[in-house]
């Protein structure tokens, strides 16, 4: 187990039992991800820990990517893939002001459906965004972090609502964002990469991986 905020990634076994229940349940697949964290962290324990987690499928393999403060690989089920993990130190350590970087995201736009003036105390449901919306939403989202965005390319993925009765009931759309950006803001950068962003964080949205652009 780390002290320090980490990032593994995780090439699935497609024969593993519990790698087909987590990739059919994204409930399960939250509490998979859990079981590589500490024990009695009391309320909020993903947020204590800063868990954030992304499956990246290729044509081949299925990779997760997973991230927090305290990460122990070999609490998976056995069997359930092979594990690579690094420090997120050095990645940190290079973010500059006009850093070109390249970033991918999956991320649940929405937003709260405003309500008739009549209806005052209550609140309006949440709604998800596409098209259009759902670009205008994570630029500015990007822009708060600390990324000047110059390339998005969108990517619909299929949708999430979680099974289990005591879960959070609500349908979580998801996109992937690929693309190229500018740091404009280390610290705010630094920030939003171990929060995460946007909702959804439970079910494998949110987090955000950079990399160095190449240069032209």
């Amino acid at each position: 187990m780390t002290d320090e905020p980490v990032i593994a990634r995780i090439r699935l076994n497609p024969h593993s039992r519990d790698v087909q229940r987590d990739l059919r349940d994204a409930t399960e697949m939250h509490r998979t991800m859990m079981r590589m964290v500490p024990d009695d962290l009391g309320e909020s324990p993903r947020s204590q820990t800063g868990l954030l987690y992304r499956l990246d499928d290729t044509d081949t393999t299925s990779t997760l990517l997973v991230q927090a403060n305290h990460l122990n690989p070999a609490r998976l089920p056995a069997g359930y893939g092979q594990a690579d993990i690094k420090s997120l130190a050095p990645m940190f350590a290079a973010l500059r002001k006009g850093l070109a970087v390249r970033y991918r995201i999956l991320l649940n736009p929405a937003k709260r459906e405003r309500l008739p003036r009549e209806a005052k105390g209550k609140r309006g449901r949440i709604v998800p965004l596409s098209g259009a919306d759902a670009d205008q939403w994570w630029l500015r989202r990007a822009a708060d972090a600390g990324l000047h965005v110059h390339v998005l390319t969108p990517i619909n993925m299929p949708p999430i609502r979680p099974r289990r009765q005591d879960a959070d009931g609500m349908r979580h759309s998801l996109i992937r964002y690929d693309g190229t950006a500018t740091v404009t803001d280390p610290d705010a950068l630094h920030e939003a990469v171990l929060a995460g962003i946007g909702r959804g964080k439970p079910y494998g949205a949110g987090l955000l991986s950079l990399a160095p652009a190449p240069v032209a």
